[in-house]
């Protein structure tokens, strides 16, 4: 990377969204400033001067990135989110208020059902910025909360760092294991220190699972066969105000949920099924009407840029600020029920 001080060269048919925003005269008045974890503008936009092909390109080190940068943060959010720096987010985590009676009861066209939230804990840097031993007492910390789980909670956690042979050969068998991350995480210095800090957590009937500081500090899953959406949120909400109980999270009126990427701020939610659908992908054109129609994105079963297998789609929110997370699940919920009845229809 160039010197701190001057201006990145980013070509001119770059289209992520710090390419868009970050202009010579924003630079000159943001360079010199830093959080008081010393987190800098250079840092911040690191991975999309790094990645030309980054779709954002810029990661938060903390919650005062999002004011300290804001002339940066701001106009990103305002144009991924559809959300202005006046908005303020709402929580909603009560079960009792989602509409989900299982749309496939006979297990026809959904597959499995997992819904997922990325927490970071109060009143300590992001991943970008975090220290090796905040990220240590993280460790420890979540940990132990973890572990004192109970019910249908219960399980175990597996540190990373010195892991078993067996237990690494389990994890990836059950798709658990999570490797450093990409390009773009490295960049943003999201992989220091790996694989140290870093571990999973699962319950004993695997329905229920955390990463310990992999993109954000926490990432809470929670997942099954079949289509029984509401079961799904209604284990993700109990598990999150336990863990909630012992580890606060970091939230503000304003951004919500706070996370390193700013597309994942405000509920940090994504609920999601894979869901066989051949006819209805036969026709990509009625296909996406109905996702647009209820906010949802497609993906391939094997996530982002990945193609679809034996026609089964991972069908998932694309809204996550000014939205409640039932807001999130139940656009998820209606979107599935009016892809399946078109399926029927063909």
């Amino acid at each position: 990377m160039n010197d701190k001080n001057e201006f990145p060269e980013l070509p001119a048919d770059c289209k992520s969204q710090l390419c868009k925003h970050l202009s010579k005269e924003l630079f000159e008045t943001l360079k010199d400033k830093e959080t008081s974890n010393g987190f800098t503008l250079r840092q911040a936009i690191n991975s999309g001067v790094e990645n030309i092909d980054s779709g954002i390109g810029v990661y938060a080190g903390d919650e005062e990135s999002y004011t300290t940068f804001s002339g940066l943060f701001d106009p990103i959010i305002e144009e991924y989110h559809g959300f202005s720096k006046e908005d303020k987010h709402k929580s909603n985590l009560d079960p009792a208020d989602l509409n989900a009676p299982n749309p496939d009861p006979d297990g026809d066209f959904i597959v499995s059902t997992r819904i997922r939230v990325g927490r970071n804990v109060a009143d300590l840097p992001l991943g970008p910025a975090i220290s090796r031993d905040q990220r240590n007492d993280i460790e420890h910390q979540v940990s132990g909360a973890l572990n004192g789980l109970t019910g249908s909670l219960a399980g175990t956690y597996f540190p990373l760092q010195g892991m078993s042979e067996a237990d690494s050969t389990q994890l990836i068998a059950d798709h658990f294991l999570f490797k450093a991350g990409d390009r773009f995480l490295e960049a943003a210095g999201l992989n220091r220190d790996w694989p140290e800090g870093r571990g999973i957590y699962h319950n004993d009937e695997k329905t229920f699972l955390v990463w310990v500081n992999e993109e954000d500090q926490l990432r809470i899953i929670s997942m099954q066969m079949g289509g029984d959406i509401k079961e799904v949120f209604t284990r993700l909400s109990n598990a999150i105000s336990e863990i909630e109980q012992q580890v606060p999270f970091s939230y503000t009126e304003h951004l919500g949920y706070l996370t390193s990427c700013p597309t994942n701020l405000g509920t940090a939610m994504r609920a999601s099924v894979h869901i066989a659908l051949p006819k209805l992908a036969a026709d990509m054109e009625v296909f996406e009407k109905i996702a647009d129609q209820y906010h949802l994105q497609i993906r391939g079963i094997h996530g982002e840029h990945s193609e679809s297998e034996g026609g089964v789609y991972d069908i998932s929110n694309r809204r996550r600020l000014g939205v409640t997370e039932v807001e999130c699940v139940q656009d998820m919920y209606d979107g599935v029920v009016a892809m399946i009845a078109a399926e029927k229809a063909l």
